[in-house]
This record gives C-alpha cells, structure tokens and sequence, in this order.
C-alpha cells in the first residue's frame, strides 16, 4: 500500500512538473501507454486472488484515473500558458498607422487615366474605340491621307523611318493616328463613329514635346455629318473633359491635307500665374485641329464624296491631361519616377464615368 501511495505521489509530481507539452506526452506514454508503469499494474490483476484484486483493483484503477486527470489538467495549463507566450510576443501595437492594401497602394499613370476617361466621354455619344499597329507603310501614314510627294512630313527629319524590306519598301513608326482612320474606313461600311487614342512617334524633344508622344482622334462618316455636329461634339467634350458648365470656343481656319475645310480650335480660359482655368476668362489656348474629311481621302478608302461626307479632329492626349491636372513638364510623364506617379497617379479602382464623375 506505501509503495503504491509513494508511486502515485511521484508520477503525479513529475506530471505537474513537465515543462512542456512534448515532455507531457512523453510522460503519459511511459506511464499509460501500452508498456507503461501504470498499465503494468493493471496487468497483475488478472493474476491476483478475488480477495486481493477486490483489494488492490479500486487502488490500481484509481491511481489510472488520478493519473489521466492530472495529465489533462496539465495539459490545459501548458496550453493556457503556450497562448499568453504568443499573445505577448505577437501583441499589435494599435497606434502604428494601417498600411495601404495593393489596390489603394498602385496608381494608374495620368495617360490611362485620361485615356479612359476620353472613352467614357465619347462613348456615350456613341463612339467605339479603334485600334492600329504603331508601325505603319507610307502609304497608310501619308498617301492616303492626302500628302502630296515631297510633303516636309515625310523627311527624315520629322519620321522615324526603318530598314527597307526585302521588297524596298520602307514602314515607319506612325507620325499620327490617323492611318487607323483609312484602316477603319476600308473595312467597315457608313455610319461610321469612332474614336482612335494611341501612341505616335516624331523627331522632338522639348518640355512640351517628346519623341514618343499620345494622340486621340475621332473621326465620323455619314451621309449628313457636318461642321454643326462637329462643333457639338467638340464642345460637350470640353465640357465633360474639363468638368465645367460652359465653354467658349473659337474656330480658326488653317490647312492640314486630310481635311478641307480644316480649322484649329481655341477655348476660352484664365491664366493666373502657372493656372489656367477653362470656362471663364478673357484668354485663349490652342487646344485641337479638326476639319471635314477631304474628299481625296474618301476617294482613297473605296467612298463616294458625292453620297457620303464626314468630319475628324485630333488631339494630343498628354497635352490635354497637362492642362487639366497642372502638371508643368511633359518629359516627366515618361521617367518611370515613383514619387511623380504617386503624386499625380490616379488610384487604381475610381473607374472615370459621366455618373460617378471623372475624377471623383
């Protein structure tokens, strides 16, 4: 009965002095395991008198249970203690500030923002966008368009030409959008209403102009399109673009190949200091060039100038996004700058629309 009482106060001291619950286990397994001290005792029962397993059996089975409950307990407590350890070394300190999520971290470059934002304008007076290769014939960027043989357009000097092919013919890197206008006009039959943005390319670098460069233009053919609808179209554009009420424009006559009559635009506009506001003030700002289409250029898309006639403008995209968002150097929107693309970027999930507003 001593011996039995000191193992029983011993296995249970050694339970409540585990360290650990790898240590824990290893103890349960030496004591109830299926070699184990305690399971052993339990083995000698079956070779014991009635009157001794009558005897020692309430002892043996007692000591089994006393034993499995203070692992137990054990147990828990090294757990409890496992997670306040944890909790202690993981505690969050509250006031540091939140970092941003991905998708408020990004920003969207101010060329897609203005991009998407000319498509939801013009879109909603029922303009589809087009699309064409940067690399052009010569054919398609000035023949068709109307430059005559010997245009200054066509020199080294303003285009960047590439290698003759094997047929000696030479492509370029398009000096315009418009050879997707003769695109679209070849494969698609009146009405036509479409609004083509894209990269262009021209010997120039300055603060106001680079060797790669955006352009959007819009172009529709119909049998009845004229300088009215064109005047229209130019002045919700403006308005919806430059989020006022009201503008003024002014139509000057000028000279572009692909159109006759051409015109360029001004728009009405404040100057105050490096600020100009549109809408109000007694100034003026160049802002586009447009025009109805020249009849040698339907001639060249396969149309009949005689039953069908249309209007087309052009625009340069990072020019209007300078305008509208202040920004003073127009080589910044190509130096990949972190610090610039965070202060003018446009965060990546406020999609422009004519309801939510532009650039809410």
């Amino acid at each position: 009965m001593t011996d039995l009482q000191t193992f029983e106060r011993d296995l249970l001291a050694q339970v409540e002095a585990a360290p650990d619950e790898a240590a824990l286990e290893a103890l349960r397994v030496s004591a109830l395991g299926k070699k184990g001290s305690v399971s052993e005792l339990l083995k000698t029962l079956g070779r014991m008198t009635p009157e001794e397993r009558k005897e020692k059996g309430p002892l043996i089975n007692g000591l089994r249970d006393k034993v499995q409950n203070a692992i137990l307990s054990r147990r828990e407590k090294l757990a409890d203690a496992a997670l306040e350890s944890r909790l202690a070394a993981e505690r969050v300190d509250v006031t540091l500030p939140v970092r941003d999520a991905p998708e408020t971290r990004g920003r969207i470059h101010p060329i897609s923002q203005v991009v998407d934002e000319l498509t939801a304008i013009f879109a909603d007076m029922g303009f589809r966008v087009a699309e064409g290769p940067d690399i052009e014939t010569d054919y398609l960027n000035f023949t068709a368009l109307n430059f005559p043989v010997g245009h200054p357009a066509r020199e080294m000097h303003d285009t960047f030409f590439l290698q003759p092919d094997h047929k000696g013919e030479r492509k370029l890197l398009r000096t315009h959008t418009s050879p997707v206008q003769i695109r679209t006009m070849k494969a698609q039959e009146p009405p036509i209403r479409v609004i083509i943005p894209g990269r262009t390319y021209r010997h120039d670098s300055d603060q106001t102009h680079t060797p790669m460069f955006h352009q959007v233009e819009g172009l529709v053919i119909d049998r009845e399109a004229n300088l009215a609808n064109l005047k229209w179209i130019l002045e919700e554009f403006c308005k919806a673009f430059f989020e006022v009420e009201e503008v003024k424009m002014r139509f000057r006559p000028s000279f572009f190949p692909f159109t006759e009559p051409s015109m360029e635009v001004d728009i009405q506009c404040s100057r105050r200091g490096d600020e100009i506001r549109f809408g109000e003030g007694d100034d003026w700002l160049e802002i586009l060039g447009c025009g109805m289409v020249h009849p040698n250029v339907l001639r060249n898309c396969g149309l009949d100038p005689d039953v069908v006639q249309g209007f087309a403008w052009g625009m340069g995209i990072d020019r209007i996004a300078m305008l509208k968002y202040g920004m003073p150097d127009l080589r910044a929107f190509f130096d990949a700058d972190i610090r610039w693309l965070d202060h003018y970027g446009f965060r990546p999930l406020d999609m422009p629309s004519l309801v939510g507003g532009l650039t809410s």
